[in-house]
């Protein structure tokens, strides 16, 4: 995996201090020694004092997915009487995603810096990162590194993150911290601050917000909104495929257009079919519209989709858009909690349906409406989102890719149907615990 900031001859695009978390060197490891000489101490009880303030004067939205006001999460959690766990979630189970394993091997201090802070700020007597096992030996060492250096008032916990696309979701982390299954919990955010790691108020953040915490407490808050948007503040990673020959994780200023983090002009739109924007919970979008928007999660819901986990997936003409819905609506399907009927029947009848639909068309007897039934039934009945998820990207793919859908209801798919698979769908252990 290789990254790379953009590097523009336009304005926008060059302005000081650009880029900012991928600013040291992006092809090695920055371990802790090198970490301080190039961003500085940070002073950890000071810039706590005083980092409420600046995340609300920042702007800053959570990179996990959400892109929920990161100072608004955080005085929740901080108003409850019990002293709070601070949770720095990199499980990334989103496949097509790659940024938090990106940062989280070559820049983990900066993560590590932002958990710190967190726990400071808002008093927690706790602090776990949660990550992958091939993660765990190097987060590892990192803190012994840190607490060598007396660097953190709070001390760090690695845990192992189960290998599944459901294991990063926010009440997923605090059960699975529970010695529980890691799965969605029946219960909303508001009570995973109120009771969540043993019973106590949690602050669940994804790695990549931490890191641009860890820039805020040393720079500040206006320092921050010195890029981007209004709106949307800051930069932002993003895990790029299907555009070079090999995913990209870029750091972007958010506002920027997608044409000019592509590099690609309107005329090259008929490269590919489209894009996936946000990941396998997000949505397709066209070339068209991809290119004509910019990097903001407003712009990506005004396209019905999400910025989601940074995902910007393209793809070639060499590919079926259909058959790659379906492998991803099968994976999905896979990936279920099992927690409901929605998601144990539901997905397993439209997965077989969205297969139908690239392969072998005659079950549908010409018709879609078997399909967007389907979704109709599902969607908003879960016990968690993850249906809805794939209802959204489904709906989308019939959308976008109208004139395949026309063509494969005829009896005749595209000639790419049998051709290679291009996003991922691992398979990962069953077990969740």
């Amino acid at each position: 995996m290789r990254s790379s900031a953009i590097h523009t001859d336009r304005a926008s695009l060059s302005a000081p201090g650009f880029p900012r978390l991928l600013s040291g060197s992006p092809d090695s490891v920055i371990d802790h020694r090198e970490h301080v000489a190039h961003w500085g101490v940070l002073n950890v009880g000071r810039a706590a004092a005083t980092l409420l303030d600046e995340l609300d004067i920042s702007g800053l939205q959570g990179h996990g997915g959400a892109w929920f006001p990161v100072g608004t999460k955080w005085r929740a959690v901080g108003q409850r009487r019990a002293r709070p766990v601070v949770v720095a979630n990199g499980a990334e189970g989103e496949p097509a995603s790659q940024k938090d394993a990106y940062l989280l091997t070559h820049f983990p201090h900066l993560v590590l810096d932002g958990a710190s802070l967190a726990a400071a700020s808002l008093g927690a007597s706790r602090i776990v990162v949660y990550v992958p096992h091939g993660l765990v030996a190097s987060l590892s060492e990192a803190v012994r590194t840190r607490r060598h250096h007396g660097a953190d008032p709070v001390e760090f916990e690695v845990i192992t993150a189960p290998d599944a696309f459901l294991s990063g979701q926010e009440s997923a982390v605090v059960r699975a911290l529970n010695n529980g299954p890691a799965l969605p919990q029946f219960v909303g955010l508001r009570s995973i601050r109120d009771r969540g790691v043993q019973g106590k108020p949690t602050l669940v953040q994804n790695v990549e917000t931490l890191a641009h915490v860890a820039m805020i407490g040393r720079f500040g808050g206006t320092w921050f909104r010195s890029l981007g948007t209004p709106d949307s503040p800051g930069t932002a990673l993003l895990t790029v495929s299907g555009r070079w020959a090999d995913p990209l994780v870029i750091e972007a200023p958010l506002g920027v257009s997608f044409s000019d983090l592509l590099q690609l002009t309107s005329a090259d739109s008929d490269m590919f079919w489209g894009a996936l924007l946000g990941g396998y919970g997000g949505g397709w979008v066209s070339m068209p519209d991809l290119l004509a928007s910019s990097v903001t999660e407003e712009a990506a819901r005004g396209m019905h989709s999400s910025l989601g986990a940074g995902v910007v997936a393209l793809l070639p003409r060499s590919v079926c858009p259909l058959a790659e819905t379906a492998r991803v609506v099968r994976y999905m399907q896979q990936q279920g909690a099992g927690q409901c009927g929605p998601c144990i029947n539901g997905l397993a009848d439209l997965a077989t349906h969205v297969e139908a639909l690239a392969y072998d068309s005659s079950a549908l007897r010409g018709q879609l409406q078997p399909i967007l039934e389907l979704c109709n039934l599902v969607d908003g009945r879960g016990a968690c989102r993850h249906p809805d998820g794939v209802t959204r990207f489904v709906r989308s793919a019939l959308t976008v890719f109208r004139h395949h859908t026309e063509q494969h209801l005829r009896g005749a798919p595209c000639r790419e149907v049998r051709g290679p698979a291009l996003l991922p769908c691992p398979i990962t252990r069953k077990s969740l615990q």
